[in-house]
């Protein structure tokens, strides 16, 4: 426990993104008092902090996406003897070469964007990654030394993902995809997979929004077994969840796409319903080896088609990979693996 440590978040950040919510609520349950810091502008956070006369935390935690804000952090930190996390969750590199073709790799507006982030990534006294796979990126890639890493799954909100019953066997089998239409998630090729559905009483679901919703819809004119939802508050999506048979993780074909294990999968999980998603080292070997999940080729349509013509075709069964769902995650993801991973992290700061 770390009773009576304070803890200042710093960076313009959102505390209800699913992450962050999750290590909030256990570091709190880890007895850490947090206070929140979220400066005017990114690159002046430590002179701010100096004028409102911010108290020196035994810690300061730089959430996800907020890059923009460690180098004020650095020098804020470095004048109070304060001990620097960052726990990025993805890379701007990565993000802006390898996933959204901003800039051509190697091309020098990459290379500046590499050298800015390896800069910032250097700042921080422990990086936290999400998987191993990550975890190896940000060394590879990044130039981040292993011993200043420490690997924190992102988990669920257990207070919302719980397990349901089952649902009646009468109706259609619904296999469900929610969250963002962009090129990590793979929708497209979801919609292609229900095009070479043999027939089999299955209802394909894609809940969400963002920029390929549009052409994903186009791609399923025709198509009588494909239904768009429209994106829900966050607090509907346990009782959706709960009204699927099987849930989509992701086909992406990106580099990032196998290195991530996406906020779905484990709130899936959590609640109890197996799931179907692409191939990625970034799962533990006992995860990977559960009839919870199975795992298709990236971006391959006709794999995934058969994997959930497999799955319908033995319905009856799909309770039985419910509750290897739900023990998978409490052995490799659950809260308790979540607060040992970060005591973990804690420890190698002496706090």
């Amino acid at each position: 426990m770390s009773s009576g440590k304070q803890m200042l978040w710093w960076g313009r950040f959102d505390p209800a993104y699913s992450r962050n919510g999750v290590v909030r609520k256990h570091l709190t349950a880890l007895g850490w008092t947090l206070r929140d810091f979220h400066p005017a502008v990114c690159a002046w956070g430590d002179a701010e902090a100096a004028l409102r006369r911010i108290p020196a935390p035994d810690c300061v935690w730089v959430p996800c996406f907020r890059q923009r804000d460690l180098a004020a952090a650095r020098r804020w930190c470095d004048r109070r003897g304060v001990p620097l996390v960052f726990d990025p969750l993805i890379s701007a590199y990565d993000k802006q070469v390898w996933e959204r073709f901003k800039y051509k790799d190697g091309s020098p507006a990459a290379r500046k964007l590499l050298l800015w982030e390896r800069g910032l990534f250097a700042r921080a006294d422990l990086v936290i990654a999400d998987t191993v796979c990550h975890a190896a990126f940000f060394t590879e890639v990044l130039g981040v030394r292993e011993e200043k890493i420490r690997v924190v799954c992102v988990g669920a909100d257990e207070t919302l993902f719980r397990p349901a019953p089952e649902r009646a066997s009468g109706s259609p089998l619904d296999v469900l995809f929610y969250g963002s239409f962009i090129p990590l998630h793979g929708a497209q090729t979801i919609i292609e997979a229900a095009r070479l559905d043999p027939g089999l009483p299955v209802r394909w679901s894609l809940l969400g929004d963002g920029p390929a919703r549009p052409a994903c819809q186009k791609a399923a004119e025709g198509l009588t077994n494909v239904f768009f939802e429209d994106r829900i508050p966050y607090a509907q999506l346990p009782a959706r969840i709960h009204r699927a048979d099987i849930l989509l993780g992701v086909f992406g074909t990106t580099r990032k796409a196998g290195r991530v294990i996406p906020n779905k999968v484990f709130q899936a999980l959590a609640s109890g319903r197996p799931v179907i998603t692409r191939t990625s080292e970034a799962y533990p070997a006992a995860v990977r080896e559960s009839e919870a999940l199975s795992f298709v080729a990236p971006g391959d349509p006709q794999a995934l088609a058969d994997a959930v013509a497999a799955w319908a075709a033995q319905r009856e069964h799909l309770h039985v990979r419910g509750q290897a769902a739900y023990k998978v995650y409490q052995s490799a993801f659950s809260a308790d693996v979540v607060a040992r991973q970060l005591r973990n992290v804690f420890a190698s700061l002496s706090l």
